[in-house]
């Protein structure tokens, strides 16, 4: 069984003294931002000078400064720009300002687990994962609940990395729902893999091959949206609740017994096991990581050719449409999170 940490176990007074810097002002920086503020900790932002963000941040009452005066400033920095800008700007900007007993730290272990950045002993290094996207953080923590989160320590050169570690989780929220031990080696590639084979590639192709399948048959777009893509949401929710019996115990019996005889039909055990197995060994042998840092060398011309295909697709299209005539049609811009 995993070792999990939760509030008792965590002592927010080891960042007292200590400044916090945060590098990036997206999803994710501005969550652990404001939750770690809230919670009392002293948190500077480190930005580019000419980045979108800096005024952001400023309004927002932090002190922002470029992210090599952060480096020299802080006691623990926590980086959370995009995994693929993370080690050409640690080089830089960070490493000739790092001094012995700082700390830097990281929300995925993407760039630790492939060597991409190489850490100078005599610095802590940890992961801080929350297991949710920025925003979440940040609403969750707002109403007094908290996102689930992973710990890990590759470098404790302080004796003092898993106080910190879990005290940083603890003032963004994290002890709140739980914290799981693991290594950024397994973070990395359980994540990856997550991310490929189940919640965003596996789920996608899987709703727009429903959404297709109706509307070649003749249905109306706008039906499949609702049956195929729309109602997504509400399962997971369930699931989410209490597991795949609390869905199932929340549906028909008549989806039930649908969801058995169907679902093996549409997802072949042993083809699609083989397919992630395939993908899950991409991952680990550091084939995706080598494809995708290559794809950003070169222009991203596949990665944008894709994006735009997407915009393009009718689900995309009928769904826009359906959502802006809906009660919460405001309700749309990620990027404005609670204060």
């Amino acid at each position: 069984m995993a070792k999990m940490y939760y509030e008792k176990d965590c002592d927010l007074g080891k960042l007292d003294g200590k400044v916090v810097g945060i590098v990036g002002y997206g999803s994710q920086g501005h969550a652990h931002a404001l939750n770690l503020r809230d919670s009392g900790v002293n948190v500077i932002i480190g930005l580019r000078k000419e980045g979108k963000s800096w005024p952001v941040a400023e309004k927002d009452g932090f002190e922002v400064m470029t992210v090599p005066e952060m480096t020299q400033k802080a006691d623990v920095i926590m980086i959370l720009i995009n995994d693929e800008k993370q080690a050409a700007m640690f080089n830089k900007d960070i490493r000739p300002y790092l001094t012995e007993g700082k700390a830097i730290a990281f929300a995925h272990g993407f760039n630790i687990r492939y060597k991409l950045i190489d850490p100078p002993a005599g610095v802590d290094v940890f992961m801080a994962a929350p297991k949710g996207p920025g925003h979440t953080v940040r609403s969750q923590y707002v109403v007094g609940k908290g996102v689930p989160s992973l710990v890990a320590v590759e470098q404790d050169a302080t004796g003092h990395a898993w106080d910190i570690a879990l005290a940083y989780i603890a003032g963004i929220g994290g002890a709140r729902a739980g914290i799981m031990e693991t290594t950024m080696n397994e973070e990395t590639e359980t994540d990856l893999f997550g991310e490929q084979a189940v919640l965003c590639g596996g789920v996608v192709e899987l709703m727009r091959c429903g959404f297709e399948t109706l509307v070649e048959a003749g249905y109306q777009p706008e039906n499949a949206y609702f049956e195929c893509i729309h109602e997504m949401k509400l399962i997971i929710d369930l699931i989410n609740k209490g597991g795949v019996a609390a869905m199932n115990y929340s549906i028909s019996d008549t989806a039930e017994y649908g969801e058995y005889v169907s679902g093996p039909r549409v997802i072949p055990y042993e083809q699609t096991k083989a397919n992630m197995k395939a993908v899950l060994n991409d991952i680990q042998d550091g084939t995706f990581a080598r494809n995708w840092i290559n794809e950003n060398q070169t222009g991203r011309c596949y990665f944008n050719s894709r994006r735009g295909i997407l915009a393009k697709h009718e689900m995309e299209i009928v769904g826009e449409q359906l959502r802006s005539n809906m009660l919460w049609k405001n309700d749309n811009n990620l990027d404005n999170a609670s204060n």
